[in-house]
């Protein structure tokens, strides 16, 4: 996979914070080499997050984000601010930016809290230095200018530094086959499914097993068994798209191992446990309970969209309830509350940073709420989760 196509979600998120004027754009603009942020001596220029994927040397594939100032006054300004606290949920690094010249303001200091509560590694870039005598202190501080470009290069040094610290090693499912196994791959192509592509999972587990030198089969659920019965060598594995899991389980022999993409999701980028633990809520479910479904990309509902339709109609079935009040959240949305409801079900989180995907999962752990994943939840339901957690043997004892 080449740099430029690197998918988002994967890519360090490195965000700019600082109160207004203090030069945040500028730096911002200084270090990418590019006019990715609105410059001006108006306060509040930066309305919203500006989020730009692009490559970094010697980072690599990143994503920067320029957030609204933390001082911004009035109705519209806290929401502002707020949309700004909001970016901390997915920062893998953060930079703070502080005017040389005036110093460390209590929101600097309030938001230095905040990355430390969120264990997110920072680095507090000290604006104006060709107009300033100021001098750092700590290891994470340094002087700049986004006007003379001075010590521009050092700070890129510093974020790279912190970046590498992070490289997260783990694979989606090669660690679970040995080299030149075959993984068989169940691909609906139904109303639902994008036109003339595959969607982000799919393609970046495909990715993941050529890349471990695993061999991969795509079919469609019809012809999984003629798929199954051609190959030569049996399959280590059938990973198949959630909503077909009840009829992949029956066409697939039993000494094959099965799970779904999203199961395997669950794994790599968030707390397949905590999954597995929250969908025996399902059991308790009675009338009037509140469901979110929550979903990390937008995308155009079709009429048989897993998320609003196809889920829905399983858990109403599954659970003899009829009036279960759904709510739905997709993209960057997520409830600030969660106690209303009975329990989540959160999608597989391809389209989310791991940090934010761990963020929502954080959120609903320490409101009580239980927590689980689509394929867990409809693998559970079909009767088959212990069969598709067969690969995680530390996991599929929990359903003892």
């Amino acid at each position: 996979m080449s740099l430029n196509n690197t998918p988002s979600a994967d890519r360090v998120h490195i965000a700019f914070f600082g109160k207004r004027n203090a030069g945040k754009s500028s730096v911002v603009n200084a270090v990418t080499g590019q006019e990715l942020a609105i410059v001006s001596d108006t306060l509040g220029t930066t309305t919203d997050p500006v989020s730009k994927a692009m490559e970094l040397l010697p980072l690599g594939p990143v994503v920067i984000i320029d957030t609204p100032g933390i001082d911004d006054e009035g109705e519209l300004g806290s929401l502002r601010v707020r949309r700004s606290y909001q970016v901390l949920n997915k920062t893998d690094v953060a930079v703070l930016v502080i005017d040389a010249n005036a110093g460390a303001a209590k929101e600097d200091l309030a938001l230095v809290e905040r990355f430390k509560a969120k264990n997110i590694p920072y680095i507090v870039a000290y604006n104006k230095s060709d107009i300033s005598t100021a001098e750092t202190k700590e290891e994470n501080e340094i002087l700049v200018s986004a006007v003379t470009k001075e010590k521009i290069n050092e700070l890129i040094e510093m974020i790279a530094k912190l970046s590498k610290s992070l490289e997260n090693t783990k694979t989606i499912v090669s660690h679970l086959l040995k080299k030149e196994d075959i993984a068989v791959l169940v691909v609906p192509i139904d109303e639902s499914a994008p036109k003339g592509r595959l969607i982000l999972p799919q393609q970046q587990t495909i990715r993941d097993l050529l890349d471990h030198h695993c061999m991969a089969f795509v079919t469609q659920p019809d012809e999984l068994p003629r798929t199954i019965n051609t190959l030569k060598k049996k399959p280590a594995l059938v990973i198949t798209d959630s909503q077909a899991f009840a009829r992949v389980s029956k066409d697939t022999p039993e000494e094959i191992t099965l799970t779904s993409f999203s199961i395997l999701f669950a794994n790599y980028k968030g707390n397949l446990r905590l999954a597995v633990e929250g969908v025996r809520a399902l059991d308790t479910i009675r009338s009037g309970d509140k469901i979110l479904i929550s979903e990390g990309c937008t995308h155009h509902r079709q009429c048989g969209d897993i998320g609003t339709v196809k889920l829905p109609k399983l858990i109403k079935k599954y659970s003899g309830v009829s009036d279960i009040d759904f709510e739905w959240s997709s993209g960057t949305g997520f409830p600030d509350d969660l106690s209303s409801y009975k329990m989540i079900i959160h999608c597989g989180g391809c389209m989310l940073n791991e940090r934010e995907m761990k963020y929502r999962l954080k959120c609903a752990e320490d409101e009580g709420v239980p927590i689980t994943n689509y394929g867990t939840a409809i693998a559970y339901m079909n009767g088959i989760l212990k069969r598709s957690l067969s690969v995680f043997p530390e996991i599929s004892d929990l359903l003892k």
